[in-house]
């Protein structure tokens, strides 16, 4: 009396076998079902790609500006030195940073167009060595962050706000001249306890405070002072052949980048003219340089300034990252220099020296 019904699902091959229309239409699903698989297989292959282009760390890049160049050993050990910085950061060359190096080959003119080179590349830093770098830097963007590698007098200078809170958008390493240059005369003044004449060699795109310091200092001392002005590579002989004839007994370099690029051959000069100098940079008594008194280098170089650099690229703000300053300072007397030019530095003053070049 009751029917029976069955109800099936799906589709098999095997329901019709004498059915024309079967195979192919088996061959039809069998495509489809195939090709279903790949699609899934490519979405997941590609999707996968794209994952993994979007985990590939960004590679950095950061800007080098320097007044000097390629054959300063100034402008290398500094490069060297930011490099190296980074490394023990984590920072591979070619890897993870790369870097846009534009030196001015101690041409201050060129600085204002390889400034605006290095704004138009887009970088994530721009690192700086010396007030002149740093100014046309600064003037070619307000939004690039600028790391001074190592410089002096940057609030003087004009470059930030105040040390606690640059403000804008530069930051990095200075180191105050003005506290410094009255500390160089005290010690030519105890290496050359006669001294009484003293030249001052002054580049005049530095800072005046150092200048007005040492001017102070040597009033105080009762000493003459003379001021010999640079204004370019140029002037350095012509300078040189005028401390001499006034008869200067005595020789200060006031800190400037354009002489650190030339530190060889000022200490060269100096030399040629029997004139003890004292520097502001340890780089000069290596070089020849009879005394030198400054921020200790290992502690106070481009290396510290990849740390501000890794900062920035962790998101800090120039504007919130203090100006850092030196702690330690390092007095080097070069012996050979001194033997050289006939010179005879005191014991007490050999003692105070934290390192001697024999």
């Amino acid at each position: 009396m009751h029917k029976k019904f069955r109800i099936r699902f799906g589709f098999s091959c095997s329901d019709n076998r004498k059915s024309k229309t079967c195979p192919e239409l088996c061959r039809r699903i069998e495509n489809l079902k195939w090709g279903g698989i790949f699609a899934i297989a490519l979405t997941f292959a590609f999707g996968g790609v794209a994952a993994h282009a979007q985990q590939r760390p960004k590679v950095a890049r950061i800007g080098i500006l320097r007044v000097d160049g390629s054959t300063s050993p100034a402008a290398m050990e500094a490069i060297n030195d930011l490099k190296r910085g980074l490394r023990n950061l984590g920072y591979v060359e070619g890897q993870n940073i790369n870097f846009e190096i534009r030196l001015a080959e101690n041409k201050l003119e060129r600085l204002p167009t390889l400034a605006a080179e290095l704004v138009q590349l887009k970088l994530d830093a721009i690192v700086t060595g010396g007030p002149q770098a740093t100014k046309a830097t600064k003037e070619a963007t307000n939004t690039i962050p600028i790391v001074m590698g190592r410089m002096d007098d940057v609030v003087e200078h004009g470059l930030v706000t105040s040390l606690a809170r640059p403000g804008g958008n530069v930051t990095g390493l200075s180191f105050q001249t003005g506290e410094l240059s009255g500390k160089w005369l005290d010690l030519l003044k105890e290496a050359l306890p006669k001294l009484t004449r003293v030249a001052a060699l002054w580049d005049t795109t530095g800072t005046a405070g150092q200048l007005r310091t040492v001017e102070a200092a040597a009033r105080s001392m009762g000493l003459h002072l003379a001021v010999s002005k640079v204004a370019g590579l140029k002037d350095f002989d012509f300078v040189f052949d005028g401390i001499r004839k006034e008869r200067m007994e005595g020789l200060i370099i006031l800190a400037s980048p354009v002489f650190t690029g030339q530190r060889e051959r000022l200490a060269e000069l100096a030399a040629k003219h029997n004139l003890p100098a004292i520097y502001y940079h340890e780089g000069f008594a290596q070089a020849g340089g009879l005394l030198a008194y400054g921020p200790k280098q290992s502690e106070f170089s481009w290396h510290r300034a990849a740390i501000f650099v890794d900062k920035i690229l962790k998101g800090a703000k120039p504007a919130d990252l203090p100006v850092e300053q030196p702690t330690k300072f390092d007095f080097i007397i070069n012996l050979k220099t001194a033997k050289q030019i006939g010179v005879t530095i005191p014991p007490n003053v050999l003692a105070r020296a934290d390192r001697v070049i024999r």
